[in-house]
């Protein structure tokens, strides 16, 4: 199962350079690495990043990340977090995730 994390440019940038990276500042600051499921993409995108362009959304294969543990958020729903430092080795694939001006428009392999 894919799980999916959305990164801003310079972000990303960190991980290819450092191969590595215990995330964005909220990750850090909650000492994890956040994670929604395809269901859950949209609307974390939305709350968290709504007008922003220059993302870009990463898909991991969560049955290969031993360290990911569902918990709960919004509305009791389970998110994935991963409670190590997100490796490029982790990353399946990376997308942009432009805003359309309206909203973020998600890459066709998740539908």
């Amino acid at each position: 199962m894919l799980i999916y994390k959305i990164f801003r440019g310079p972000e990303l940038a960190e991980l290819a350079a450092r191969g590595e990276t215990l995330g964005a500042p909220v990750d850090m600051a909650d000492g994890y690495v956040h994670f929604s499921t395809a269901a859950q993409a949209g609307e974390t995108a939305a709350k968290y990043f709504a007008g922003l362009d220059g993302l870009w959304l990463l898909a991991c294969d969560v049955d290969t990340m031993a360290e990911v543990k569902w918990e709960p958020s919004r509305g009791g729903a389970l998110f994935p977090h991963l409670f190590r430092a997100l490796r490029v080795a982790d990353v399946v694939w990376a997308r942009p995730l432009p805003w359309d001006g309206t909203r973020h428009v998600f890459p066709a392999e998740m539908a």
